[in-house]
């Protein structure tokens, strides 16, 4: 058995402890917003919060967050209503929405980390998760309204 936090609630599963992160999200506890994509950690589909900091849940394996934190795009804020959601929305970022969840939880470790940031920041953090739609100049639109958003304090 492995216990951990998720979205705020504790869960026990009965994976192998060697199980990838993502396949017990998705298929144990059921939440599929977090989407598989590569299957070794290149292209950023299936980034999870792991005690604040953004993880690719395809490389790790449940045992390694056993006592940790864990959010995925479903615990990042319950209405939907986090700033990168509601700025992904008025940029109209998503095409076919696959790399979205990926895309949104990694930026928001980028806005953590970078609270005003510069193109140069958003290229280096966002390099690793990669969009099929080349909705690139959208993602990076939404960043920096969701930045701003931030900065006043909206949420």
């Amino acid at each position: 058995m492995v216990s951990f936090q998720l979205n705020g609630r504790p869960v026990n599963v009965s994976a192998q402890p060697d199980t990838p992160l993502l396949w017990v999200i998705r298929d144990e506890i059921g939440l599929t917003g977090t989407k598989f994509g590569c299957g070794i950690g290149l292209c950023g589909a299936c980034t999870v919060h792991v005690q604040g900091r953004a993880v690719r849940s395809c490389i790790v394996s449940v045992g390694s967050v056993s006592g940790a934190a864990v959010i995925t795009i479903e615990g990042l804020d319950p209405d939907g209503k986090h700033p990168l959601q509601t700025a992904w929305i008025d940029r109209q970022v998503p095409q076919c929405g696959y790399c979205q969840s990926g895309q949104i939880m990694q930026a928001a470790t980028l806005l953590q980390d970078f609270p005003d940031p510069t193109p140069d920041d958003i290229t280096a953090v966002m390099n690793g998760n990669l969009c099929r739609c080349m909705a690139y100049i959208r993602i990076r639109a939404a960043i920096l309204l969701a930045a701003d958003m931030l900065r006043r304090g909206e949420r």
